[in-house]
């Protein structure tokens, strides 16, 4: 069957016979036929830069009458392409000058979406953009509906969905490794990888599909069946390692869920506070003083991290409402990625005991050791000291030494002291949950990849299944294999719904 994509971009004569109101589209073995006749038949056109006054904006315009806009608005009848022109823009109807700006012209389907687009980078004041907006509305254009520009690329096989996503998460990027990452999401690493995957399996059917139906007379190799194996077998060794990942993409993407943990006082609070630089959370000599969860975001060395202050952990409490907070703080910490457990350095040297025999007996007090080793993971996690300001001036050397043998952060929270060696401890920590993302080992970002990859593997393993018993139908087990394809699609956008494209576009600024 010959593989084709091709997508209808500017034949009116087609677009006239199809209703407006529906997308169109047919999906063939390895490719797809695309017809959208409504965003074929409309320009559209949006502010694409942020809000609010500004230095500069910019106004896209995308669309088969794109050009209209240029030889309307800036009197450029022929304009070149990729070319930058200084002009003064004009409402069309009345000829009045909105502003002199920059215009750019992107004929299709070398531009963004694949479609003739126009750019106007205008002063970014608000009466201007609202004049040009009316200037483009008169020539009949529409203006774009969130991510319609993105979606539009799509359709036009510009973008994959996971160049899309990647894209959106670039957007919202707030750290420098959740950039990284987005970044080469966005510039096609998992494109790549799952395009290979997908050509394999592919190929394997074909394969198969010959086997079955010219096995009986002789024209193809004996050895067609094994050698398909054999390359099934190895793409289900790659799918589980990627798998296996720990979610070190995902967990990035959404930031490490960081909990500290330690008896009431110890300076839980504090060290919150000087995580995220200001005082947000409320701190007093009083033991339990903080009661319910309290969350906030922070940046640590280009890592997000979502840190949470619980409720002292105490098996004695008589106060309901601490009880409760104690409850609170035992699950989120079951659910958590990364956890720092908080030690009072004065508490220790009172003890009279071994470092290693004081943290043992700490945990088990405070029934962690079940929730850090745990059967199924064992949690990430850094034991920190508070409260070096208190220990005697003449033994601190001694005491620091100690802590650092037994890989154990010393701090005060009240002198700032020891947060450069907590804070080099906490990446190295956040570098194993997340990684370190690079294009040679790109890393599952999104949960729906996840899923479809798993389905994916599922049904190459029941190939196999399908296989291993005496009276296997082939046919029925190829299926399996089709099946599995259909699910890296389903990743790609090879294989996708409105359902699916609207999820996924819904986060979406207008104008991009």
């Amino acid at each position: 069957m010959t593989l084709f994509h091709t997508t209808l971009k500017s034949n009116s004569l087609l677009r006239s016979c199809l209703s407006s109101k529906h997308l169109r589209q047919w999906k063939f073995f390895g490719g797809s036929l695309t017809i959208n006749s409504e965003q074929g038949s409309s320009t559209i056109y949006a502010l694409s830069s942020g809000q609010g006054k500004c230095g500069v904006a910019v106004v896209r315009v995308s669309g088969f009458e794109a050009l209209k806009a240029l030889q309307k608005m800036t009197n450029l009848s022929n304009p070149k392409s990729k070319t930058t022109f200084l002009r003064k823009i004009h409402d069309p109807e009345t000829g009045e000058i909105i502003d002199k700006g920059l215009c750019l012209w992107f004929p299709g389907p070398k531009s963004f979406t694949g479609e003739d687009t126009v750019e106007f980078q205008v002063h970014g004041g608000s009466a201007i953009l609202s004049s040009l907006m009316t200037a483009l509305a008169k020539l009949g254009f529409r203006p774009a509906e969130p991510g319609e520009f993105t979606r539009r690329s799509f359709y036009n096989n510009k973008l994959d969905l996971t160049e899309i996503e990647g894209l959106a998460d670039l957007i919202h990027a707030e750290t420098e490794q959740q950039r990284k990452q987005a970044l080469l999401q966005a510039s096609g690493v998992h494109r790549e990888l799952y395009e290979n995957w997908r050509h394999t399996l592919m190929k394997n059917i074909a394969h198969l599909e010959a086997y079955i139906d010219f096995s009986e007379e002789e024209n193809i190799e004996s050895d067609v069946l094994v050698n398909c194996n054999d390359n099934l077998r190895e793409l289900v060794e790659k799918l589980e390692n990627y798998l296996t990942d720990g979610r070190r993409g995902e967990i990035l993407r959404s930031g490490v869920k960081t909990v500290i943990l330690g008896k009431p006082n110890v300076g839980k609070s504090s060290l919150l506070n000087s995580l995220v630089r200001r005082d947000a959370a409320i701190v007093t000599s009083v033991a339990g003083t903080t009661r319910d969860i309290v969350e906030l975001t922070s940046n640590i060395s280009g890592y997000p991290v979502l840190l949470a202050d619980t409720a002292g952990l105490a098996n004695n409490s008589k106060d309901f409402i601490e009880q409760e907070g104690i409850r609170r703080a035992r699950v989120y910490a079951i659910n958590a990625d990364f956890i720092i457990l908080v030690v009072d350095a004065v508490e220790f040297v009172k003890s009279q005991k071994s470092i290693v025999n004081y943290i043992h007996d700490y945990m088990k007090n405070l029934e962690l050791n079940d929730l850090i080793n745990n059967e199924r993971e064992v949690k990430n996690y850094i034991i920190v000291m508070n409260k070096l300001d208190l220990i005697d001036s003449k033994m601190k050397n001694f005491f620091l030494k100690t802590l650092h043998e037994n890989n154990i952060i010393g701090i005060s929270c009240v002198k700032k002291e020891g947060f450069s060696n907590l804070l080099d401890a906490m990446t190295k920590c956040f570098v194993k949950i997340c990684g370190n993302p690079s294009r040679e080992n790109p890393t599952i970002s999104q949960t729906r990849h996840r899923i479809h990859l798993t389905n994916c593997l599922n049904c190459l393993k029941n190939y196999f299944k399908l296989m291993s018993n005496d009276n296997h139908d082939i046919v029925i087990a190829t299926e399996e294999i089709r099946q599995a394809m259909k699910e890296l699609g389903k990743v790609t956008g090879h294989v996708s719904n409105e359902q699916i494209l609207d999820i996924i576009f819904k986060d979406f600024c207008i104008g991009k």
